[in-house]
């Protein structure tokens, strides 16, 4: 088959879907990757992809430029013969899958990683774009040959609940998986750290609990608690949930943080650290927890949608309470007095992972899904 794979972002492609990627090229299909442009492009192209930019914005409301993007995609899908179209994340899924149906591709699978901003955020802009926002997933994800992956059991629950997809349509997948052997955990004890690190890897937007990790981290500076406190990422500048740049600099500059921005070396950065730690208020399945929990680092998140299928409570990591610095402060005080208990929760939550959450795993229930849709043609 001809297929395409959509994202908002190449990076998004190379750091999330390149096995998927890998593992269809294996099986003989020829694939479109296509994206907003940017530096990872060309590490796809090297990998011996066909990566092509498209003129997509993120963030556009403009309504010409949203119809030159979608003209764009029907001329690309018809010239390029695609056979089936694979979008991920909201906009590239409602979009794809529009130009896909203008185009005649009737084979189409969406893969929706969380609700998005939209439908996560409380600001006035996002409960004004949800209705029109649903009518686009309605008419997107309608057609007996299309399909809608999700990453945990809520986000199904919320697809069936408000009916922007038949039932019968959708498949659970957990996320994208982790390469085990990649992210694997330090050969050197780490019982004895000092002071005690505490991570937050994500993009760096609100959303994902930025402000009460902060807030966390002054009441444990209050309470005289001893550990050092990273950041590593970048604001999605994409996002409108993006935390500004100049708010990160100042927590550095008053000793709060330290900000590490981007890391290439992310196992490295795992082992290096004694604990991760992700306040989201909502997810897909973030693929930080699980590569964390794969080098087997104990977790603190919260106790919502996608965070909560990663973490055993009190197994694998804890559990706390969204929107509660308080929680994320007694959760943190907990593991840095706890050596024993931090070494027992990561051992759990590594093979958890092994047994759950292995990239191989999650490539294979993807493949099914084409599969499906491959005998339905």
């Amino acid at each position: 088959m001809r297929i395409v794979l959509f994202a908002n972002t190449e990076w998004y492609l190379y750091n999330f879907r390149l096995s998927l990627a890998q593992a269809l090229r294996d099986e003989g299909h020829d694939l479109l990757l296509i994206s907003p442009p940017g530096p990872y492009g060309e590490r796809l192209k090297a990998l011996g992809f066909n990566w092509q930019p498209v003129p997509m914005t993120r963030r556009s409301l403009n309504p010409f430029r949203e119809l030159s993007l979608l003209v764009h995609l029907i001329r690309l899908f018809r010239s390029q013969r695609i056979d089936l179209m694979h979008g991920f994340t909201i906009k590239s899924a409602v979009y794809g899958s529009l130009a896909a149906r203008f185009a005649g591709i009737t084979s189409r699978i969406n893969a929706v990683a969380g609700m998005g901003y939209v439908f996560s955020s409380r600001d006035v802009k996002a409960r004004l774009l949800r209705p029109f926002v649903r009518l686009a997933l309605r008419l997107a994800f309608a057609g007996g040959n299309s399909r809608l992956i999700l990453q945990n059991p809520d986000d199904v629950a919320v697809f069936t609940r408000s009916a922007l997809v038949p039932v019968e349509h959708i498949r659970l997948v957990m996320g994208s998986g982790v390469d085990c052997l990649r992210f694997s955990p330090s050969l050197n004890e780490k019982l004895n750290s000092n002071p005690i690190t505490i991570l937050f890897a994500a993009r760096l937007l609100w959303d994902k609990g930025m402000a009460e990790f902060i807030k966390a981290i002054r009441l444990l500076r209050a309470g005289g608690i001893d550990a050092k406190f990273l950041i590593a990422g970048e604001p999605d500048e994409g996002n409108p949930a993006a935390v500004p740049t100049a708010d990160i600099q100042a927590w550095q500059r008053e000793g709060l943080v330290e900000w590490l921005g981007h890391v290439d070396d992310m196992p490295a950065l795992y082992r290096s650290v004694d604990i991760m730690v992700l306040p989201s208020y909502r997810e897909g399945l973030p693929k930080g927890l699980i590569e964390a929990a794969a080098c087997a680092l104990p977790i603190i998140t919260t106790d919502v949608p996608g965070c909560r299928e990663v973490v055993d409570h009190e197994l694998t990591g804890l559990l706390v309470k969204p929107h509660s610095p308080e929680t994320i402060a007694q959760a943190i005080e907990q593991l840095v007095g706890g050596a024993q208990l931090r070494a027992q929760m990561g051992k759990a939550g590594r093979e958890k992972m092994l047994a759950q959450f292995d990239e191989q795993i999650v490539i294979r229930q993807t493949l099914s899904v084409y599969a499906e849709l491959q005998d339905c043609g």
